[in-house]
């Protein structure tokens, strides 16, 4: 290969979503979305509660299929191309998916051999995520017996037993207390940096979008903004990104509530 080749290949997204509309009866959920994310980028996809995050997390995992428009990860188009597709991504969804009854371990390896992983590929990989993630002392515990931020790193965990190389974090902090919230995101933002992973983080909390390199703004299923944090300030003229997000959006005070 090239040195332009390679280059190419490092420039080219790691998910790609073009024009992708998605409506439910009457109502227009996604309306020509088109949005980017590169390996090595976190990308806080920022919006109110009914701005579409949730219908665009559910194209992105194959849940569903986009009416018209494209998403594609590493290349793989998600309607042509499904399984590979999803091979090449991890997922935290909004809503616990965390088996309470088995434990910690055993709910990684069966994850793995969901994935098709050999037991001496996936054995040594576990049991170094869960070393880095400090949840070793937790692996015999069943996961009911964990509070609810170290649910969450287990699922993290999870998501990156494969070695993917896009991580979709939906919502991913609800109901944690602001500790367990700021620690999930060091370990997002650490397993990024060490793995090259591009990271997309929907979010309603200015907090967590501020620590991203580039700030996408949803709103009734259009992008408004697709930028720097800071640029987006300077545009509206005000200091904060949660002043410009409320000025964009026009003035959803409630749904920026952290």
């Amino acid at each position: 290969m090239s040195g332009d080749d390679a280059a190419a290949m490092n420039s080219a997204p790691v998910l790609r979503c073009h024009e992708v509309s998605k409506r439910y009866g009457r109502t227009q959920a996604l309306d020509r979305v088109s949005l980017a994310v590169a390996a090595g980028e976190m990308v806080a996809l920022l919006g109110p509660n009914g701005a579409g995050k949730s219908t665009l997390f559910q194209l992105l995992t194959g849940l569903f299929v986009a009416d018209s428009g494209s998403v594609e990860v590493l290349g793989a188009d998600m309607r042509r191309e499904p399984v590979r597709a999803l091979s090449r991504l991890g997922v935290v969804f909004q809503q616990p998916a965390l088996d309470l009854n088995l434990s910690v371990r055993a709910s990684l390896r069966f994850h793995a051999d969901l994935h098709g992983l050999p037991g001496a590929v996936s054995r040594p990989r576990i049991e170094a995520l869960l070393a880095r993630f400090g949840l070793a002392d937790l692996a015999r515990k069943p996961g009911r017996e964990l509070s609810g931020g170290n649910r969450r790193k287990v699922e993290l965990v999870r998501a990156l037993i494969h070695e993917p190389r896009l991580l979709l974090m939906d919502e991913a902090t609800v109901g944690l207390d602001p500790g367990s919230r700021a620690q999930l995101l060091e370990d997002v933002l650490q397993a990024r940096s060490e793995h090259g992973l591009g990271v997309l983080w929907a979010t309603h909390l200015v907090d967590e979008a501020e620590r991203a390199q580039r700030v996408i703004v949803l709103h009734k299923g259009h992008v408004l903004w697709d930028g720097e944090a800071r640029a987006l300030c300077a545009q509206e003229g005000v200091p904060t990104l949660q002043g410009a997000f409320l000025k964009l959006t026009g003035g959803q005070k409630n749904a920026m509530a952290a």
